[in-house]
């Protein structure tokens, strides 16, 4: 397993559009599971995950 460490020193790359993120938008979905989020990039709005 892979340790992992938090940084402040480097900015993420968005694998869809190449621009460096400096947030991720979420927003909330209603569903027969409950309350979801949607997380999305700021520039290109490509979906990145669902929790």
């Amino acid at each position: 397993m892979l340790p992992v460490e938090e940084t402040n020193e480097v900015n993420p790359i968005c694998p869809h559009c190449g621009k460096v993120l400096f947030k991720v938008l979420c927003r909330g979905l209603e569903s027969v599971f409950g309350k979801r989020y949607i997380y999305f990039y700021p520039e290109c709005h490509k979906v990145l995950g669902v929790s």
